[in-house]
């Protein structure tokens, strides 16, 4: 392939822009309101299924349009065990989570999928996160805020959540809710089964 590629990000999700305008290339934001039904049991399956469903999404709403698009989505989610939290339905529900949340460890799931030209891949990356024991006052505090309520697990370490972190054991950014030192790894392989050069994958996002 010649051609460059037009990068379409299917999320509206403010911390993940934020992480792949560090890749210094242009971004189209195009969300996708697929509904988010999954049939899968493990945290993992279930995150990239998501992942997924909001790709495959944008790619039925844009192939007609042109064959270079770079479509990529996400998922992110919070695990204690087997059982998955996701975003809370209000401040008593945040208020629960965190709570289940004090003084244990747990797990953070970002799957992501890519697809260009007929071809798509989909990774996950697994972090675990330990809280410290959350005491009343330090939680009334932190659910004065919203920063509870858009956020897998009521929280995000890139906020005030960072209130709640002892110890974190993996990547970072794919607690805020995108791998993105493992996504270009992804990207560049990808781009190489695509036909790029993937030494100069700036130059292929024009």
């Amino acid at each position: 392939m010649a051609s460059t590629l037009k990068f379409i990000l299917a999320s509206g999700s403010p911390r993940r822009k934020e992480l792949l305008s560090w890749m210094k290339v242009p971004i189209e934001i195009k969300p996708s309101d697929v509904e988010e039904i999954t049939t899968r049991q493990h945290p993992r399956e279930i995150v990239e299924e998501l992942a997924e469903l909001k790709g495959r999404d944008i790619v039925s709403l844009t192939k007609d349009s042109t064959p270079n698009h770079y479509i990529v989505a996400s998922d992110t989610l919070v695990a204690i065990g087997d059982k998955v939290l996701g975003k809370p339905k209000d401040k008593a529900d945040a208020r629960a989570m965190l709570n289940e949340l004090s003084g244990k460890e747990h797990e953070v799931y970002t799957a992501v999928y890519m697809a260009c030209g007929g071809k798509e891949r989909t990774f996950s990356k697994v972090s675990e996160v330990k809280f410290t024991d959350i005491s009343p006052e330090i939680l009334d505090l932190y659910l004065e805020g919203e920063e509870a309520m858009d956020k897998a697990g009521a929280y995000g370490i890139q906020g005030q959540g960072l209130l709640f972190v002892e110890n974190l054991s993996g990547s970072y950014s794919n607690v805020v809710g995108f791998p993105l030192s493992d996504f270009i790894d992804e990207m560049k392989s990808f781009l190489s089964d695509l036909g790029y050069d993937s030494s100069k994958w700036r130059e292929v996002f024009q």
